[in-house]
């Protein structure tokens, strides 16, 4: 097996693992054995289980970056690219769950992030958020006060934590599509730019017309 591809299939059996047993309860062993090969040659590509993870995140947060980027090219509108990235970001739990389930519960369990590790990777995710924002600044859509950097992290917050609630509960209220919806809706109505028509100056003249 190419290096390449055994490097891919440990990686697929760790979120299964991480998944179904948490990421601290898992073992190396544990890992190989899902993946098909010898507990020996996971430490041919990974130091430890820390590592495993970090690596995992970054090569799947890279593939939502890519494919974020490829979606978001087959329209001009920055309203819609919201909802795009909203859509695809949530997607996950349908069509990704044990990704899903690593990505939201067992990272943030593990405090890989307050360890020294600096997500370069989830930084590009989330400027993505912020320039679709300052396109819709530019094309005149958008409020020009709002900050971006504070923006990005409104509706970030906002996906992450209804996808967390859906991960963690067995019942819910709305549908992914529905949620993505309502999530943009909420945030467009705050950043929308307002155009308010100019006050109409009626002459004694014209009034008397009208009258009439």
């Amino acid at each position: 097996m190419r290096t390449a591809n055994k490097h891919r299939k440990i990686i697929q059996a760790a979120i299964h693992v991480f998944a179904k047993k948490g990421f601290f309860n898992a073992r190396i062993s544990d890992i190989a054995k899902a993946a098909k090969v010898a507990d020996g040659t996971i430490y041919l590509y990974f130091n430890n289980k820390y590592d495993i993870l970090i690596s995992l995140f970054e090569e799947e947060i890279t593939t939502l970056i890519q494919s974020a980027n490829d979606s978001l090219k087959t329209t001009t509108d920055p309203r819609k690219k919201l909802e795009i990235f909203a859509l695809q970001h949530l997607s996950l739990l349908e069509n990704q769950r044990e990704l899903a389930e690593v990505l939201q519960v067992e990272i943030r369990q593990s405090n890989i992030f307050q360890n020294g590790y600096r997500n370069q990777r989830f930084a590009e995710y989330l400027d993505i958020i912020s320039t679709i924002v300052q396109e819709g600044q530019e094309q005149g859509l958008f409020r020009i006060d709002v900050n971006l950097n504070l923006m990005k992290r409104i509706f970030f917050g906002a996906l992450d934590e209804s996808s967390r609630l859906w991960i963690l509960s067995a019942e819910h209220d709305l549908s992914i599509v529905e949620t993505a919806r309502q999530i943009c809706d909420i945030v467009l109505s705050g950043i929308t730019r307002r155009v308010y028509p100019r006050p109409v100056h009626i002459v004694a003249g014209s009034m008397s017309m009208i009258s009439k």
